[in-house]
This record gives C-alpha cells, structure tokens and sequence, in this order.
C-alpha cells in the first residue's frame, strides 16, 4: 500500500468551531446516476453531518475534472484512473484516494446478426470509439486478441450516442453499460413497433477479456495530503461518500428522483437502468467500498503503458512515480463508517430488474 507523504504549499482552512467546511467536489460528467452517491450524500446530509458543506460541479464536455482539480478550482474531483494519471504525467498533482468503482463499465455492442462476439471478430469491421481517450480498452482487447488496430480494422469517430450503430453506419459501437447500452433498449425497432431487446445485440465485456482499466474514481490534491487539516477532511469527505453511495444502493429508486431532480436531461427510466447498473460497478466490495485494488490498479498501469492506439501512442510513457494512490483515507473513512452502521461491503447486493421505457422516459 502507497502512504501519504509530502508536505502542502499551503495550510488548508480549518472552518471555526461550529461551522461547516465548505468544500468543492468536481464532477467528470452533467448530473447523472453515475454521480448519484455524492448526490444523495449532498441531499442526505451526510457531507453537513461530517462539518463539510460540499458543492457539486457538474462536468461537461470542456470540463477536465484532474485539471480543475490539479488548479486549485476544487478540493476533489471524480475522473477515470487512465485519463488523471495521463494528468499525473504531465504535472498534475493529483492522488487517488478512493477508487469508488471497482470494475469497469465499458462495453463494445455490436447486432447479434453481425456474428461479432469477440473481439477477433473486429477484424475487417467498422469499430466506432469516442476517442479522448476512452478508447484504449478497445484498442487493448483487440490488440489480446492479435489485430492490430490501425490496420485491421476500419475506426470511426463516434458521437456519445448510438445512432450510428442503430443507422447500421458501423458494425460495433463503444457503450457504457449504465449509459449508451441503455439508449439502443429504449429505440424502436421500425419493423416490429416494439423495443429492441438484448437479444438484438451482442456484447464485448472488457472485463471478461482481460482487458478493463480501472474508471470512476476520488482524486484529492497531493500536495495538501500532507497537510494534516485536509487528510482529516478527506477521511470525512470519504465518510460521507460511502453512505452516500450505500444509501443508493440500498435506495435506487429514490437516488433516481434525485438525479432527476437535479437537472439531468435523461429520463426516469433511463436513470433508474443507470443506478442499478452503476451499483453493479461498485457493489459487491469485498475489501470495502473505494479500496483500491492492486491487481485491477496494476492491470490499468499495464495497460496504459503498453496498449497503443491508432496513432500509435500510449496513454502514459512510464509507470506512475509518486503518491499515484493511497488507500489510508478510504480505509479510515470504512472504519467510521462501519462504526455508524454502514453496510461498506455490500455482500448481499442484488440489482434489479429494470424496465426501459421508449426514450428512457
């Protein structure tokens, strides 16, 4: 386990006895179930009762949650372990302190007509990836399964939606299993009036291919880690994070109005498939909610370093140096909670049967 270390330019505030802290928390994305458990931990009362008054910012397109972060814009942001250690590289003093999901989300989706199940399948296909990079777990499955990505296959550029797919525009298209999997459940099939279903499609797991990268996770300020004022902080804002998330897991329903009152343009069902799918990412945690987990850090490094994409270039150059992670804030952070009565494992999980409507409405 990597400790803490370092020393901060600058003390953090300490708010006067009796007043709450105020703090800023950097969303990767717009409001979302994917954020829904800092959503419900703002709306819970879970961050006031830990003295911190957390301010959401919702992420956008132009919104890059480690950079924010890495500026001093925020005091925590929410981003992909691939992307912020890119960031790390490049200067950015940033360090994983809870690793929220566990498993990665990502899938490639073809028609199941297309006889696409794998990816060796790929091979003289049309692939859609959203670029920016999100597309290395793709480019590292393909290249497991010995294609080479700039030639074997056609790519394309690929909005963050599936119409290209359901337009019959490419043969394969990258998806969320919380989010653009979702959208191809909720589109009409014209020659049937009805819904399209999973049996319509097939699906590329990366984790069942050995070649997932770790996502959604808690980044705080390095620097200021050494400061003992933030490290009490981040194990309260940790605190109240864990209920958060366990109050959607136990919850979905509720965190689901929540996500929809805060403003998200996706529908109800839409959010409600998302916050069941989101738990599955995080729910069971043997080792505890947002522990990092060596082998899937070390898979994700791996990956990083050696998987290449059509251009021909890595998302890091070397292996992380420094405070990359640190599992000492979330660890304390699982005692306090445990010691409240928060189920932090949640060995008992069992995700729901969601019905989409047309739209996700």
């Amino acid at each position: 386990m990597l400790t803490a270390c370092g020393t901060a330019d600058t003390p953090t505030a300490t708010a006067p006895t009796g007043a709450l802290l105020p703090v800023k928390l950097q969303l990767q994305w717009f409001y979302q179930a994917q954020f829904a458990g800092y959503i419900a931990a703002v709306d819970q009362g879970f961050y006031r009762a830990q003295g911190l008054d957390v301010t959401l910012l919702e992420g956008g397109v132009d919104i890059v949650p480690q950079t924010v972060l890495a500026q001093g814009k925020a005091d925590y942001a929410v981003a992909w372990v691939p992307k912020a250690l890119a960031s790390r590289e490049q200067g950015a003093g940033i360090t994983d302190v809870g690793q929220i999901f566990a498993r990665s989300g990502t899938y490639q989706v073809a028609w199941k007509t297309s006889g696409i199940s794998t990816a060796a399948d790929l091979k003289g296909k049309k692939v859609g990836n959203w670029g920016f990079g999100n597309e290395f777990e793709l480019f590292a499955g393909m290249t497991k399964a010995g294609l080479n990505p700039g030639k074997d296959v056609t790519l394309v550029q690929q909005q963050f939606d599936m119409q290209a797919l359901l337009k019959k525009e490419i043969d394969a298209a990258q998806a969320m299993s919380y989010n653009e999997y979702a959208q191809l459940l909720e589109a009409k099939n014209p020659a049937t009036g009805k819904l399209y279903t999973a049996d319509d499609f097939s699906i590329i797991d990366w984790k069942a291919q050995g070649s997932s990268m770790l996502q959604d996770a808690v980044w705080a300020n390095t620097a200021k880690l050494g400061d003992p004022a933030y490290q009490q902080q981040t194990v309260k804002f940790l605190t109240a994070t864990i209920q958060g998330w366990a109050f959607c897991r136990d919850n979905a329903e509720k965190c689901r109005d929540l996500v929809v009152a805060k403003g998200s343009k996706l529908g109800k069902s839409h959010q409600l498939w998302q916050m069941n799918e989101v738990n599955k990412l995080i729910w069971p945690a043997a080792g505890g909610i947002g522990v990092v987990d060596g082998a899937a850090w070390q898979q994700t490094v791996e990956i990083s370093q050696t998987t290449r994409n059509q251009t021909g270039d890595t998302v890091l150059k070397k292996a992380p140096e420094g405070l990359a992670y640190t599992n000492d804030y979330i660890n304390q952070a699982i005692d306090r909670a445990k010691a409240a009565g928060v189920d932090v494992n949640g060995a008992g999980f069992q995700p729901a049967a969601v019905t989409l409507t047309e739209g996700g409405a």
